[in-house]
C-alpha cells in the first residue's frame, strides 16, 4: 500500500523546543517515514505506512509528546443496524476512513461516535464510508439544542406496525396449525391446508417481513453478515420446504417460517420499547428546557422563542417559570430549585449577582437576568453532550463482546451448514436420542423423516444464535447508568470511567475547594518586631492584589472588611508555591515610603536571608490549629503572621468514614505546610498526608501513589489547578458547579459540589459494572447452552425464536432496572 500523508493541528506549543520534542516523538515511531512540525502554523505533516502505524496511533504520539491535536467529534445516527454484527461492521468502515482517529458505534442508541481530523475527512466522506457498509446516515440533529426529533417515535410506531401486521396473518396460521395437530382437522384436504399456510405465512415475510430480508441482503452483499441473515435463511428454509413437502417426503415448515417472523418482530418491537426506556435520559434533559423567554427591550417586555435569546439580553423570570438560560441575576431575591442540575432537593437562594442555571425554576420571587450562555454553550446542552458523549464510548469489559460478535454469524452459519450435514450423515445414529427426549420434551419428534429433522435442527440454529444480547449488554447498562448519574449530578465523560470507577483503591483528594470549601477567611493577625497588626494586614492585603490565589484572595477580603486603605503593588512577582514579593507604597506623617514587602512561607524568607526565629512559635501553633499561615516581612524584616482558615466542608468527615467502610484509602495532597495539613486531615479522617506539593508536583505524586498502592487510583479536585493530576490519575473526578461544569481534565464531574457525589459515583459505578457482567454472563450462557442444543435437534424453530428473542428483551429489560 501506498505511503499516506497527513497533517495535523498540534494544540499547546509555545516554542520552537516544542516544536523539536513533537517532531522527534513522532519521527521515532515506528511506521512514520518522515514528521516536519512547524512552530508558525501549529502544525505537523506526517508521512506514514498505513499497515504499520494509524491515524489514531499519530495522535496518541502527540499526546505521548505532552500536547495535544485538535479533533472534532460527531455524532452520527445510523439507520439500517439491527444487531451487534452490524455494529462492528460500521464501526470498521468508519475506522478505515482517512483521518478519523477513533469510531465507536452504540446498538442500543444506534449511533456512532466519531472522532476525526478536520481538514483531513468530512462528513460527506463518514457518510459515504457507512453507505459503503451497506448502512445509512440518518437526519443530524442541529447544533443549537432543540427538541429531539420523532425519529426514535417512528421507528417504535414502524415495528409497532411491523408486528401487528405479521401476527395478523399468523394468527389464523396457528389455529389451522393447532385443529390439525389437536384436533386432527385438515378440511378440506391436507393438500388444501398446506396451500393456505403457504399463503397466509408469504405476506408475512414479504410484507412486515420484508425489513429483515432487506437488512440481510445488503449485509451479505457487502461482505458482513449480521442477525437479519440468520433470520431470513431460517425463515426462507422453513417456507420453501412447503412447496418441497408436496414433492418429496418432508414435512412442511411454511407456518412455522410465518410464527418464526411474527416472534422475531414481536421481540424487535419489545426491545425498541425497552431501549426507549433506556435512552430517556436524554430525552428527559432536552424536555427540561424553556421554550420561550420574556426578555426586555427599552423598557417594553416580548415574549420571544428561546432560539432567539442572545448574550446580554435581560429577561424577566416569574416565580413558577423556568429560567430560560444560563445567566446571572440583575435584580431581585428568590429561591431556586436546582434539582435538575445538581439532584439537591432543597431551593438554592438567589440575588443580584448570583448566576443561575438555564432550565432551573424560579420558585418565589420575580428575578431580572442577563443572559449569559445561550444555545450549545449553556448548562444543559453541555450536560447533554456529556451524557451523549459517554454513552457513544465504550466500556473495556466491552472488548469481549466485540471479539465475539465479530466472527459470531459467520461462525453460526458454520454450525447450521454442520448441523445439515451431520443430521443428513448420522441422522440414524442421532434418533435414539430424540426417543429418550420425547418423554421429557414433547416438541421433540422423533417419527419425522431424516429430511424433515435435519431442516428443522438446521432451522432452529439459525434462528436461536443470538448476537443482539452479547451487543446490548453493556451500552443499554451504561446508557441507563450515565443516565441516572446526569440525574443526580454526576456527569460521566466517558464509559471507561464507569468500569475503573469501582477498581478504585485509593481516592487522592485536593485540600483547598475539595475537603474544604474553598473560601478561606483571615483569622488571626500576629504583628511581630514593633509592628501593629492592623499594618502588618493593610500591607500585605496591599501587596497581595497582585494574586489570584484563594488565600490572597482571603487576605485581600480581610483588609477591605475592616476598612483598610489598600493601595496596588508595583514589582508584584509570584514564586510558585512559595508566596509573592512586591512593593507597596505606604503613606505616613512621614509622608510617601515605599516598602519591599515578601508574603508567603518560612521556606522563602529564609531563602531571602530573613530571620524567622521570632515567629516560629505562634506559627506551630497556628498551623497545629488547621489554619494556613503565610509570614510577612516588611523591608527584610520579620513583621507578623496572618493566619487564614479554610473552613472543612460539614460533610467530609462522613463521606470519608463511608469510603473506608467501602474498603477504600483516601490521600490528602496538598501545597500547603505539612502542620496544617495534618491537622486537618485529624478531623476529616484523612489516611494519609502528601503535604508540601507544589503544583508541578501533583502529577509525579499521583504516579508515585499508582506504583505504590494495588488497584486504580482517583483523583478528586476542583478541575482548575488540578487538571494535570485529574489527567494522570486512573479517573479524574472534578468538583465543579451547576454554572463551570466544561472540565475537560475529568472523567467525571460532580455538580452538585459535595463530597457525598464521590460515593454516589462509586455505587454507581459498582451498579452498573454490575448489570454489564450480568448481562453479559447470560449473553454468553444463553448462546452456550441454546446452540449445541438446537445442532442436537432438542430445539423447535419457533420455541428457538421465542427463546432467541427473550435473550435480548432480557439483557435491555436488566439493564433498566438499574
Amino acid at each position: 500500500m501506498a505511503q499516506k500523508h497527513v497533517e495535523v493541528d498540534v494544540l499547546g506549543m509555545t516554542c520552537a523546543s516544542c516544536a523539536r520534542t513533537v517532531e522527534r516523538t513522532l519521527s521515532r515511531a515506528e511506521g512514520v517515514e518522515a514528521a516536519n512540525v512547524n512552530i508558525a502554523t501549529e502544525r505537523a505533516a506526517v508521512t506514514f505506512d498505513p499497515l504499520v502505524i494509524e491515524t489514531s496511533q499519530l495522535i496518541q504520539k502527540i499526546r505521548e509528546s505532552g500536547y495535544d491535536a485538535r479533533v472534532e467529534r460527531v455524532i452520527l445516527p445510523i439507520g439500517g443496524m439491527t444487531c451487534a454484527a452490524c455494529v462492528r461492521h460500521v464501526e470498521r468502515a468508519l475506522n478505515k476512513t482517512e483521518g478519523v482517529v477513533s469510531a465507536n458505534v452504540n446498538l442500543a442508541t444506534e449511533r456512532a461516535t466519531v472522532e476525526y481530523l478536520p481538514g483531513v475527512v468530512t462528513l460527506d466522506a463518514l457518510k459515504q464510508s457507512v453507505a459503503d457498509a451497506g448502512y445509512e446516515v440518518l437526519a443530524l440533529q442541529d447544533e443549537v439544542l432543540t427538541e429531539e426529533t420523532d425519529l426514535e417515535a417512528l421507528k417504535l410506531a414502524q415495528a409497532r406496525r411491523r408486528m401487528w401486521i405479521a401476527w395478523g396473518f399468523t394468527i389464523p396460521v396457528i389455529v389451522i396449525m393447532l385443529l390439525h395437530m389437536v384436533a386432527g382437522i385438515h378440511w378440506p384436504s391436507m393438500l388444501v391446508v398446506e396451500i393456505v399456510l403457504m399463503a397466509l405465512a408469504l405476506p408475512v415475510l414479504l410484507w412486515p417481513g420484508w425489513m429483515t430480508f432487506r437488512s440481510a441482503w445488503s449485509s451479505v452483499t457487502h461482505g458482513s453478515a449480521n442477525m437479519d441473515a440468520l433470520i431470513a435463511m431460517g425463515t426462507s428454509a422453513s417456507w420453501i420446504s412447503g412447496p418441497l413437502s408436496l414433492v418429496m417426503p418432508l414435512s412442511s415448515y411454511a407456518g412455522v417460517a410465518a410464527m418464526i417472523m411474527a416472534i422475531h418482530l414481536t421481540g424487535r418491537y419489545i426491545e425498541a420499547t425497552a431501549k426507549g426506556r433506556a435512552s430517556q435520559a436524554i430525552r428527559k434533559l432536552l424536555q427540561l428546557g424553556a421554550k420561550t423567554a420574556h426578555i426586555l427591550v427599552d423598557g417594553q417586555e416580548y415574549e420571544v422563542p428561546l432560539s432567539q435569546v442572545k448574550v446580554g439580553d435581560a429577561m424577566i423570570v416569574r416565580p413558577g417559570e423556568k429560567i430560560p438560560t444560563d445567566g446571572v441575576v440583575l435584580s431581585g431575591e428568590s429561591s431556586v430549585d436546582e434539582s435538575m442540575a445538581t439532584g439537591e432537593s432543597m431551593p438554592v437562594s438567589k440575588a443580584e449577582g448570583d448566576e443561575v442555571i438555564g432550565a432551573t425554576v424560579n420558585q418565589t420571587g420575580l428575578l431580572r437576568v442577563q443572559a449569559t450562555r445561550v444555545g450549545a454553550d449553556t448548562f444543559l446542552a453541555q450536560v447533554v453532550r456529556m451524557v451523549e458523549e459517554a454513552q457513544g464510548t465504550k466500556v473495556p469489559i466491552q472488548e469481549f463482546a466485540d471479539r465475539v460478535t465479530g466472527i459470531f454469524v459467520p461462525v453460526v452459519m458454520g454450525i447450521a451448514l454442520f448441523t445439515l450435514l451431520l443430521w443428513v450423515l448420522a441422522g440414524p445414529a442421532l434418533r435414539p436420542l430424540l426417543v429418550a427426549a420425547q418423554n421429557v420434551l414433547p416438541w421433540v419428534t422423533p417419527e419425522l423423516s431424516a429430511a424433515t429433522l435435519a431442516l428443522a435442527a438446521t432451522v432452529s440454529v439459525l434462528v436461536i444464535a443470538c448476537p443482539c444480547a452479547l451487543g446490548l449488554a453493556t451500552p443499554t447498562a451504561l446508557m441507563v447508568g450515565s443516565g441516572l448519574g446526569a440525574e443526580n449530578g454526576i456527569l460521566i465523560r466517558n464509559g471507561a470511567a464507569i468500569q475503573t470507577m469501582r477498581e478504585v483503591r485509593t481516592i487522592v483528594l485536593d485540600k483547598t475547594g475539595t475537603l474544604t470549601r474553598g473560601r478561606p477567611e483571615v483569622t488571626d493577625i500576629v504583628s511581630l518586631n514593633g509592628h501593629v497588626e492592623s499594618d502588618v494586614l493593610r500591607i500585605a492585603a496591599s501587596a497581595e492584589m497582585g494574586s489570584e490565589h484563594p488565600i490572597a484572595r482571603a487576605i485581600v477580603d480581610g483588609g477591605r472588611q475592616r476598612n483598610l486603605r489598600l493601595s496596588e503593588p508595583s514589582a508584584f512577582q509570584a514564586i510558585e508555591g512559595k508566596g509573592i514579593e512586591a512593593h507597596v507604597n505606604n503613606s505616613g506623617p512621614s509622608g510617601e515610603e515605599d516598602h519591599a514587602v515578601l508574603v508567603g512561607s518560612a521556606r522563602l524568607l529564609r531563602e531571602r536571608g530573613i530571620d524567622t526565629v521570632v515567629g516560629e512559635a505562634d506559627l506551630a501553633r497556628l498551623e497545629g490549629e488547621a489554619k494556613t499561615t503565610v509570614l510577612v516581612a516588611i523591608d527584610g524584616q520579620l513583621a507578623g503572621l496572618v493566619a487564614v482558615a479554610d473552613p472543612i466542608r460539614e460533610e467530609a468527615a462522613e463521606v470519608l468514614a463511608a469510603l473506608r467502610e467501602m474498603g477504600i484509602r483516601t490521600v490528602m495532597l496538598t501545597g500547603d505546610n505539612r502542620r496544617t495539613a495534618e491537622a486537618i486531615a485529624r478531623i476529616a479522617g484523612i489516611d494519609r498526608v502528601v503535604a508540601e506539593v507544589l503544583p508541578d508536583g501533583k502529577v509525579a505524586e499521583i504516579k508515585r501513589l499508582q506504583e505504590e498502592m494495588s488497584g486504580a487510583v482517583a483523583m478528586i479536585g476542583d478541575g482548575i489547578n488540578d487538571a494535570p493530576a485529574l489527567t494522570q490519575a486512573n479517573v479524574g473526578v472534578a468538583i465543579g458547579s451547576g454554572t463551570d461544569i466544561a472540565i475537560e481534565a475529568a472523567d467525571i464531574t460532580l455538580v452538585r459540589g459535595d463530597l457525598w457525589g464521590v460515593v454516589n459515583t462509586i455505587t454507581l459505578s459498582r451498579a452498573t459494572f454490575r448489570k454489564i457482567r450480568q448481562n453479559l454472563f447470560w449473553a454468553s450462557f444463553y448462546n452456550l447452552i441454546m446452540i449445541p442444543l438446537a445442532v442436537l435437534g432438542l430445539m423447535h424453530p419457533v420455541l428457538a425464536e421465542i427463546a432467541m428473542a427473550t435473550s435480548s428483551v432480557s439483557v435491555v429489560t436488566n439493564s433498566n432496572l438499574l
